[in-house]
């Protein structure tokens, strides 16, 4: 684990202990070129490391792809499907629509392909859904009142890449609707995924969870930090300090504790309140940790 996964999972940990639920924990690894079970295993050590157990663990995603084709049938049977043979190339070219972040927005291009013009094609395609022309809105615990309308802010979503593997939006609206979550804690890069997984949940007959994205943990350049970060790798912070220590920086610098003093996660969970955590990107210096 990298910083930035041990502040959302330890958000998550505190809300769940602080109001008696239960915490699950699911290994999303569909992308096996950068998954095994030995990460699998040292990411379980951490959490023990940081105090952060969990009450049960649902399937690895990995071991679901049979379900994932039973509601990707739902969707081909609602006529909401259709194969796009785009490459990566076309969807990032500067005369495809983008946002100001430079996000490119689907503009529909196989939408309405014939099947003769369908059959020209030698490569698979991919699998987008239709989205509908909406505004999807919620209130997220830290970044507040959110919108977004699927057809101006992405276009029709990929669910199902060209190689058959299932993309995160589809895996996780079926896992955490399947697992009953209630509350999705994650980083609030992933706050544009909520209102995609909100139509999926409604098209599946799943309610919508609450959503809290917490802030970026930033160097103090501005740079993300990141797995590339070998030096806030959680392996050899664990061998420079312990998890109280880290906890109590991580805790300070999000605002739930006044000053940065060790604290387990046990005690931080007594006073965990979501209106004190920051929803400001937060600037961490490793070299103070």
């Amino acid at each position: 684990m990298h910083l930035g996964n041990v502040f959302a999972a330890l958000i998550a940990w505190l809300s769940v202990r602080s109001k008696g639920g239960e915490m699950v924990l699911r290994m999303e690894d569909l992308d096996t070129q950068r998954t095994s079970r030995e990460y699998a295993a040292v990411l379980r050590e951490d959490l023990h490391w940081l105090g952060l157990d969990y009450d049960r663990e649902t399937p690895p995603q990995s071991q679901r792809s049979a379900v994932y084709d039973t509601y990707f049938e739902r969707l081909s049977q609602m006529g909401l499907l259709y194969p796009c043979y785009c490459t990566r190339s076309q969807l990032h070219s500067v005369n495809a629509p983008h946002l100001s972040d430079g996000t490119y927005v689907y503009p529909g291009t196989c939408r309405y392909l014939t099947e003769g013009e369908r059959a020209a094609f030698s490569r698979k395609p991919a699998w987008r859904v239709v989205v509908p022309d909406r505004l999807w809105t919620l209130e997220d615990k830290v970044q507040g009142h959110y919108e977004c309308n699927l057809a101006t802010d992405c276009g029709d979503m990929v669910v199902r890449r060209a190689d058959g593997v299932y993309v995160y939006q589809l895996a996780v609206t079926v896992d955490d609707g399947e697992a009953g979550v209630t509350e999705v804690v994650r980083g609030m890069d992933l706050l544009s995924s909520a209102p995609r997984q909100m139509y999926l949940q409604e098209l599946f007959g799943f309610p919508h969870p609450e959503y809290g994205h917490v802030p970026m943990l930033l160097a103090p350049d501005g740079r993300r930090l990141s797995k590339r970060d070998r030096d806030l790798d959680l392996g050899v912070l664990r061998m420079r300090m312990k998890p109280e220590h880290l906890i109590g920086v991580l805790a300070c610098a999000g605002g739930l504790i006044d000053q940065c003093t060790d604290i387990s996660a046990a005690e931080l969970a007594k006073e965990f309140s979501w209106e004190r955590l920051t929803g400001d990107s937060i600037f961490l210096d490793p070299e103070q940790l």
